[in-house]
């Protein structure tokens, strides 16, 4: 499941009449001291619940009522507000713009990939917003054939994403779906390559996509009306749909792969602390699926395959994971063989197979390892890398028999780079590095990792980078960053974007609190359901390192977050307004009781393992604690930025809406609250890269603006 929340408010819809339009006037209507007035006290109509004794009204439930157009009328009006206050820096928001985009290889190529007899890859043009996905035969010298040209797909369309992109095996088929709304509700097309035609066979609110081995049937999952990924579907082409799978527990959801081996299509099936698997061969598309081993609560388990065996990850013996195999024939649990045991300080968070070797993708004191054993002679060897604080990750590999394994690498100083390692020579040899215009030089740049030390005396990593000739007197502005949920590692990347606020002397900071998955899965168990708050201390516990150490001071703190991350942001500044200037919140999930008390929505009921269940007394006091939402008061905050899209199914708009509502009733400062709606996207914001760039340029020159820095 995507590690991004999505939510939304309350539990009975009402309507909107001339009491609620009253209010919305009072509400959206801009003043010119740069502060929205709030609504009038007598004109609310709220949205009351009682939980264990607790009376909470909701003054804002209004604004989930998407399709009133009083609702759109209070958004455009956010939107023309912010156009407002944001006018003065609109030349910064230009210059950054163009700064990033001068730096980026607009017609560029992807390192290509070979799968069966052709050479796969994505190349863009400058100008044009999507990728394209191409392949050769044969050879890379070979004539080009345009497999997808999102660009056309996307003419006339506000958004567009792609989802699924699979080829059948004998290259002939291409099975790929889209979304043209952002509510991350994909519809599946077929292709034949050979003709170009698209065939009549499709399917909507589809997700994961598998190809049979006879080249003619598809594997594929749907959605139901939270969005759970819940049915398979077999589908002959031409053919009827034949529901192969249901399943019916609301904390699980399903998806569908092909093994690299070709043997095997799995079905896994998931919540956030169980999970089970069911394989089918796949040169037998017609036959019924075999259960690998009884799902049993608390354990999670995940299998690939390899000849006469399955390999299975499995979390019975320890929080970290273990490897054992397993008979196809008979992959009972007596009959596993161990073959890594778990360990406490290593967290195998992967296992990629080979005919002749496998990796095993970790992660051991907050960092990636890829480690490279042989079949044959047992022989491991742990791919070296040269930084101190980077990010590792297996890369496309299609080939089941090979010598090689591609891998990609990146740093906060070194861009994104492919390579290959071959087994024989044990060396890595560089495909492609992300070319950076305009003269970038790495040695300009420092990155470094040091430690916070949070109210249990637990270390908290923080990844740094800034500009070489740092002064460490606190004068310095600095943005911090996290996410902290889901046991999902916040990865040191690269960005050339992000030059545009080293070169202004800018400290970028990472906390890597706990919630993430930095540390393994304990990392995760301390940041989760009733240790939730240890996410948000952390976090407060990182600023204070660095402004003790001088990197920064409050005065030139900025902080920004996104989805959960966003969660994160509005409860360190309930907690700590004193601690940030300014904030930048990105589809923040702020409204955390209202949406996991409606279980209608997507993710609230697979995400009970996550934030707990509200109607569990005991559950509902610990989240009411750190609900953004429910825990504004009248007090001071830093300046804030607040973004949403219309159509986000991870977190529902009204979610940012309602909190900005609130907010500017209770605010008692003067610093810029502005909130940004995209009418026309969704949980990731544009989908144009371009449209993109410029939502980023938003961001960062809201940031820099309220650093002092204007140029």
């Amino acid at each position: 499941m995507t590690p991004e929340r999505s939510g939304c408010a309350g539990s009975v819809r009402w309507a909107i009449g001339a009491w609620a339009l009253a209010s919305l006037a009072a509400v959206a209507a801009p003043a010119p001291a740069q502060q929205l007035p709030a609504p009038p006290v007598a004109e609310r109509r709220p949205h009351v619940d009682t939980l264990f004794g607790d009376v909470r009204s909701d003054d804002y439930f209004w604004l989930r009522e998407k399709t009133n157009p009083a609702v759109r009328a209070y958004l455009e009006a956010e939107n023309a507000y912010a156009d407002q206050v944001l006018s003065p820096i609109a030349p910064l928001r230009e210059t950054l713009y163009r700064e990033m985009l001068g730096r980026i290889k607009q017609t560029d190529l992807s390192v290509p990939f070979r799968e069966g007899g052709y050479f796969y890859y994505s190349r863009t043009e400058e100008g044009k917003q999507y990728p394209i996905w191409c392949r050769k035969k044969g050879s890379l010298t070979a004539r080009e054939e345009v497999l997808l040209d999102l660009n056309r797909l996307a003419a006339g369309q506000t958004f567009t994403a792609l989802g699924a992109l699979e080829v059948s095996d004998d290259g002939n088929l291409l099975a790929y779906s889209l979304d043209t709304t952002g509510f991350r509700q994909y519809t599946l097309f077929v292709k034949d390559l050979r003709t170009g035609e698209v065939l009549p066979d499709r399917a909507a609110r589809t997700g994961s996509v598998a190809w049979a081995a006879d080249n003619h049937t598809l594997f594929y999952t749907v959605e139901d009306s939270a969005k759970r990924q819940y049915r398979l579907y077999r589908h002959p082409l031409g053919g009827a749909d034949e529901l192969l799978y249901e399943e019916p527990d609301e904390r699980f959801d399903i998806s569908v792969e092909r093994t690299r081996s070709g043997g095997y299509l799995v079905l896994s099936i998931g919540s956030h602390t169980t999970s089970e698997a069911l394989i089918l061969r796949a040169d037998q598309p017609s036959g019924a699926l075999q259960l690998v081993s009884p799902r049993r609560q608390d354990r999670e388990y995940y299998v690939d395959h390899r000849g006469d065996l399955l390999y299975i990850r499995v979390n019975d013996t320890g929080r970290n994971f273990r490897l054992v195999t397993a008979p196809v024939a008979d992959p009972r649990e007596e009959n596993w063989r161990e073959i890594v045991p778990q360990r406490p300080d290593v967290m195998l968070q992967g296992v990629e197979l080979f005919a002749d070797h496998y990796v095993r993708v970790e992660r051991s004191d907050g960092l990636p390892r890829l480690v490279v054993v042989s079949f044959r002679t047992g022989a491991s060897r742990a791919i070296r890398f040269p930084e101190p604080v980077y990010t590792a990750f297996p890369g496309t590999n299609r080939v089941w028999n090979t010598p090689l394994f591609r891998y990609s690498y990146q740093s906060f100083v070194t861009p994104g780079s492919v390579y290959d390692y071959d087994l024989r020579t044990r060396r890595s040899t560089l495909l492609k590095r992300t070319e950076v215009l305009g003269g970038y030089d790495p040695r300009r740049y420092v990155s470094e990792r040091v430690y916070a030390t949070a109210r249990d005396s637990t270390r908290i990593p923080i990844s740094l980078v800034y500009r070489r000739g740092l002064r460490r007197d606190g004068t310095a502005p600095m943005l911090l960053t996290a996410y902290g949920s889901y046991g999902s590692p916040s990865s040191v990347t690269f960005t050339s974007n992000r030059l545009s606020l080293l070169d202004r002397g800018v400290v970028f900071a990472l906390a890597h609190i706990r919630g993430g998955g930095e540390m393994g899965k304990a990392w995760h168990d301390q940041g989760r359901m009733m240790a939730k708050m240890n996410t948000f201390t952390d976090f407060i516990a990182c600023a204070e390192y660095l402004v003790s150490q001088r990197y920064a001071s409050p005065q030139r703190l900025a902080i920004q977050g996104g989805s959960a991350g966003g969660l994160l942001m509005g409860a360190v500044t309930n907690l700590r307004p004193d601690l940030f200037h300014a904030v930048v919140a990105n589809v923040p999930f702020v409204d955390v009781i209202n949406t996991m008390l409606d279980p209608s929505l997507p993710l609230t009921v697979t995400e009970f393992e996550e934030w707990g269940n509200p109607r569990i007394r005991e559950q509902y006091e610990y989240i009411r604690q750190y609900s953004p939402y429910d825990n504004l008061a009248a007090k001071a905050y830093p300046a804030m930025l607040v973004t949403t899209s219309f159509n986000d199914s991870q977190v529902m708009y009204w979610e940012p809406s309602k909190y900005v509502a609130r907010l500017r009733t209770l605010k008692t400062d003067e610093q810029p609250l502005v909130f940004v709606i995209n009418m026309g996207a969704g949980h990731g914001g544009a989908s144009g890269r371009y449209d993109r760039l410029r939502e980023i340029a938003r961001d960062w020159s809201f940031v820099l603006w309220q650093l002092g820095i204007t140029r």
